[in-house]
């Protein structure tokens, strides 16, 4: 890829717009002797007309002296990751923070890179993953100065993912690199060079020594993109989606001749992609419903089976999707509130489907809304968005009834207090009644209670007691 002219490097460099913090920054830095150039992804984004305060600079002071200049500009410092050579400082609403030049690099079975600073501006940008992201905006007295060595310009013209250098070499110094292309790929809605893409295929498995957070932080960055289906499928078809998510490649099930059905895989991502248009619901972007869009069917494969007259089920497949679910996220070091709530989401999913064309009882009603618990609405959301019929008479149909339940789950949301269920006696209550201590029958008894509370409706004191004490006499009390 050719440079860009002078004129085109000014006129980039006029494109970027600085706030003041950051230029008084820059004069800090030049004041002790030394450069200071914003990169990266904020100069990518100011040029995209995205702009941010949260900005990332490279400069030739090393840590500790960037440190000092720092605490000049600002009280507001940290060291966290001075190690790698990066400091930070947060003045107004602006957030900088500056890493020496540098390159990094594994060796062949590392999960760390080693650090080791360079001389240059454009040494540095030479390690950095994509041209896109290898672009500078030195920061000069008056007038600033756009560096770009590699053709990043161009490449964000051309919406491309490409490497400054080969793509071979710069996986080998950091193989988390493959998964950025990735996730590139989804939020920037840009097409991968064949280079990149062929390099991925040939070096996936090099995956292996990254720590499983990166991993997941690459990962969900792709899933929250505006287009997570790029990124996925990237990470598919070049086989690097075997490594820390083989559930999701193993959903292209075969079909054959004899016996037809859906490919389960591009049903999982229209699902995603229809529940990201109704997650406004949620309050925006949601992690924890894009993931139970994507993994809601990974127990499918276990239990798919042929049945007679060519056709094919997967009984169960929620329940061992919900095992599967569990097992994988927490390999992946999410927390455990994203693990259970995924894990119970993909669990339920298939419950609206057990009630029939829309017969609900309350009894059934009440015991949906108990299942789902907090994650009702996520249990909406999800709900809808698996239906990916092509029938439009067929699909029609299952919104109005979900149209129905949703209202009738109101109703006696309004009637009953569905959100917080109870039997309409406590522990205590029932131990006086009975004349018990505390113990295991409180217990049975209160669930029991609570069965009759979900099947009638709230029975009323009298009642509860009248079907307790025919509760302990069967129970031999």
């Amino acid at each position: 890829m050719s440079a860009i002219t002078p004129e085109q490097a000014k006129a980039a460099a006029n494109l970027v717009t600085l706030p003041k913090a950051a230029v008084d920054l820059a004069r800090e830095f030049r004041a002790a002797g030394f450069r200071l150039a914003l990169v990266g992804g904020p100069v990518r984004d100011a040029l995209l007309g995205r702009g941010g305060n949260d900005l990332d600079f490279t400069t030739d002071a090393r840590p500790e002296e960037s440190m000092k200049i720092v605490k000049r500009w600002t009280d507001a410092t940290w060291d966290t990751g001075i190690a790698y050579g990066t400091v930070a400082g947060k003045k107004g609403d602006v957030t900088a923070e500056i890493t020496t030049f540098r390159k990094e690099s594994y060796s062949r079975d590392s999960r760390k890179p080693s650090v080791e600073y360079g001389d240059s501006l454009e040494g540095d940008l030479r390690r950095r993953d994509f041209t896109v992201n290898a672009m500078a905006l030195e920061i000069g007295e008056s007038e600033n100065t756009f560096v770009d060595p590699f053709g990043g310009l161009k490449d964000l013209v051309a919406k491309k993912i490409r490497t400054p250098i080969t793509a071979t070499e710069l996986f080998s110094e950091d193989p988390l690199r493959m998964m950025r292309a990735a996730r590139f790929a989804a939020q920037l809605g840009f097409d991968v060079e064949e280079e990149v893409i062929s390099a991925i295929t040939r070096m996936k498995e090099r995956l292996t020594i990254i720590s499983a957070e990166r991993i997941r932080e690459e990962f969900v960055k792709t899933l929250m993109s505006s287009n997570p289906r790029r990124g996925l499928m990237l990470m598919v078809d070049t086989g690097l989606c075997e490594y820390f998510l083989p559930e999701l490649p193993m959903l292209q099930l075969e079909i054959d001749e004899h016996h037809r059905h859906k490919d389960v895989y591009e049903h999982s991502l229209i699902v995603l992609e229809q529940a990201m248009e109704i997650e406004e619901r949620l309050g925006g972007p949601n992690l924890t419903i894009r993931l139970a869009a994507l993994l809601h069917d990974i127990g499918k494969p276990k239990t798919r089976a042929l049945t007679e007259g060519g056709g094919v089920s997967f009984h169960h497949h929620e329940i061992v999707g919900s095992k599967m679910t569990k097992k994988r996220l927490k390999e992946l070091r999410f927390d455990r509130e994203t693990v259970d709530n995924v894990s119970t989401l993909v669990a339920l999913h298939l419950r609206f489907h057990g009630y029939g064309s829309g017969e609900w009882t309350d009894s059934a009603v009440r015991r949906y809304v108990r299942d789902a618990g907090d994650l009702l609405l996520h249990l909406h959301v999800l709900t809808r968005a698996d239906c990916t019929t092509r029938n439009v008479r067929k699909a029609q149909a299952l919104a109005a009834t979900y149209d129905e339940l949703e209202a009738r789950i109101d109703q006696l949301a309004q009637e009953e207090e569905l959100a917080a269920i109870r039997p309409d006696l406590n522990g205590n209550e029932i131990i006086e009644i009975l004349g018990i201590k505390p113990g295991p029958i409180v217990g049975k008894a209160y669930d029991h209670l609570l069965e009759l509370r979900m099947e009638h409706g709230p029975l009323g004191r009298e009642r509860a007691i009248e079907e307790l004490h025919k509760w302990s006499k069967q129970q031999g009390g």
